[in-house]
């Protein structure tokens, strides 16, 4: 089985690699049809801040169109699981410090810190998405695209968080999707869908069984 990509994964260059990120070509206008509202950025930020706990299904889709799907918990700050679908052998966590890459194909296990990572605009308490977040032009008033990008910070990659209008969801808005392009032209798309918000999330949900021999942990 191909390795799977979600932020995208590769070994060796994993959630460290720059990235460019874009929304899903279905939310953005090729030319400017609408303009966020002055204030949208601040509500984004408000609805990430507002998010103490969630879970919600996701579809993974990569460059060749290519779908997996799993279930995303998350607890801020800063820990998130990514529990794929049955019969994929990986598993992505946070514990609120690292990424960790589980491939229990091969007994392989992997770490990143969440700076390090574009989803540490979601995740990382410390990263600041008022500064370095701005409004992306979307299609429909209803959407609100959010790019963040830390220019003296490459490594630390960029994400644009696409938003829909949601009165029930924390801040107003909820997040839909990302979509990542890597130095290496690898696109992968994230969807979300099903959100459940305020769940009692244990804190063992973010901890992993690891198949590596015990000598070699």
């Amino acid at each position: 089985m191909n390795k799977i990509k979600l932020f995208p994964i590769s070994l060796g260059a994993a959630l460290s690699a720059a990235l460019v990120v874009s929304a899903p070509a279905a939310l953005v206008a090729t030319a400017p049809a609408a303009q966020a509202q002055a204030g949208d950025l601040a509500q984004a930020v408000a609805a990430l801040r507002g998010i103490s706990t969630m879970r919600a299904n996701f579809v993974q889709i990569d460059r060749n169109g290519k779908r997996v799907s799993g279930v995303m918990s998350l607890k801020r700050p800063g820990r998130i699981r990514f529990q794929y679908e049955k019969g994929v052998p990986f598993l992505i966590v946070s514990d609120g410090s690292a990424f960790t890459f589980v491939d229990y194909s091969v007994r392989q296990v992997q770490r990143w810190p969440i700076k390090n990572s574009p989803l540490g605009a979601l995740l990382d308490p410390k990263r600041d998405v008022a500064r370095f977040g701005k409004l992306m032009p979307v299609s429909s008033p209803n959407i609100v695209s959010v790019e963040v990008r830390d220019k003296a910070h490459p490594e630390f990659g960029v994400i644009t968080l696409v938003f829909v209008r949601k009165a029930s969801a924390p801040g107003g808005l909820e997040l839909t999707s990302w979509a990542a392009l890597d130095s290496q032209n690898t696109l992968t798309r994230v969807n979300l869908s099903n959100h459940q918000y305020g769940l009692g999330i244990p804190d063992n949900t973010f901890r992993f069984n690891d198949p590596r021999p015990a000598g070699r942990r």
